[in-house]
């Protein structure tokens, strides 16, 4: 046949096969193009799509999907308007407005933070590294009534931070400014973590090159690092802040519980739940998810503006 690689014509003289691998055993182009077609199918590493593909909808269903439609009949089954009239509650609002508030605030901080952090443990070597990379994931290892109680200890009035504050009229335990502490002390791995590779794999040859065209380090970092880091810095956000708004252990021993001041809202619900009234608890955890979604959707709306805006989306 003409056209073909001139190799391929060298291995098998004569015939025309457009794959090196199969030899046709005869000249009939229709045969030689199925056989081929089929040489060049590649198959996937995981078989049978459909079944796992099944598993995993059937999986995702019931251990989220299904939950959260229960909740949400749950407190549909009390209708419109005494939903409504629980979820404009004046402690539920509080209560609402503490976690929420709290734990944006606390991802916020995380941020710069994290990103330090990432950076001197990816840029830099000197002795302790590897100690405070793994002091790094201790949140997530810990219990979270042990760091609630290590910070209460911590920051109390008779602790070793909040007596020192103390005289100066400084109180940072059994308060908001407590459950702030807590909610930086668990979402700040998510920021870490998310970061810490992607900074690791961008060449050093970009910041070299910046440099030589005369930029700054503050500007090589503004304009040639920051847009790469941007995407996993957002996910850090997400994470660190679904986590905050969510945690209970680390917070209830630190925060006071005082209705109205310092008290959260999944605390709310444990008491609501202690007092058997299940409907309100129903119904601030419908007001709890509703807020989270749109809060987790607005943020990833934002990184997919931000991958279009860098050109790493098509």
């Amino acid at each position: 046949m003409a056209g073909l690689d001139p190799a391929i014509q060298k291995r098998w003289p004569g015939e025309g096969c457009l794959d090196a691998r199969v030899k046709p055993a005869h000249d009939d182009p229709e045969k030689i193009a199925s056989m081929t077609s089929i040489s060049f199918t590649r198959r996937s590493i995981v078989p049978g799509f459909r079944l796992t593909l099944g598993f995993s909808l059937f999986y995702l269903s019931l251990l989220v999907l299904i939950p959260l439609a229960v909740l949400v009949f749950k407190a549909a089954g009390l209708g419109l308007a005494g939903a409504w009239e629980i979820a404009k509650e004046p402690r539920v609002l509080a209560a609402l407005r503490v976690s929420f508030v709290t734990s944006l605030l606390a991802a916020l901080c995380d941020l710069p933070i994290g990103v330090l952090i990432a950076w001197v443990l990816t840029r830099y070597r000197f002795r302790g590294r590897r100690t405070l990379d793994a002091v790094i994931d201790l949140p997530f290892a810990l219990p979270t009534a042990v760091a609630g109680i290590s910070l209460s200890a911590l920051y109390a009035p008779n602790g070793w931070i909040g007596g020192l504050l103390a005289p100066y009229g400084i109180k940072l335990a059994y308060t908001p400014a407590g459950i702030w502490i807590a909610l930086v002390f668990i979402g700040l791995p998510f920021v870490v973590r998310n970061v810490q590779p992607v900074l690791a794999e961008i060449d050093r040859e970009v910041e070299e090159a910046s440099a030589t065209l005369g930029a700054s380090r503050a500007r090589t970092f503004r304009q040639v690092i920051l847009p790469t880091l941007l995407p996993a810095i957002l996910t850090g956000f997400a994470l660190a802040l679904a986590r905050g708004i969510g945690e209970y252990g680390s917070v209830i021993f630190i925060a006071g519980n005082i209705p109205f001041v310092s008290e959260i809202a999944p605390l709310l619900i444990v008491t609501k739940l202690s007092e058997f009234d299940y409907a309100g608890a129903t119904v601030i955890a419908v007001e709890m998810l509703g807020i989270s979604f749109a809060l987790l959707a607005a943020i990833n709306l934002l990184q997919s503006w931000t991958l279009r805006r860098f050109g790493y989306a098509g």
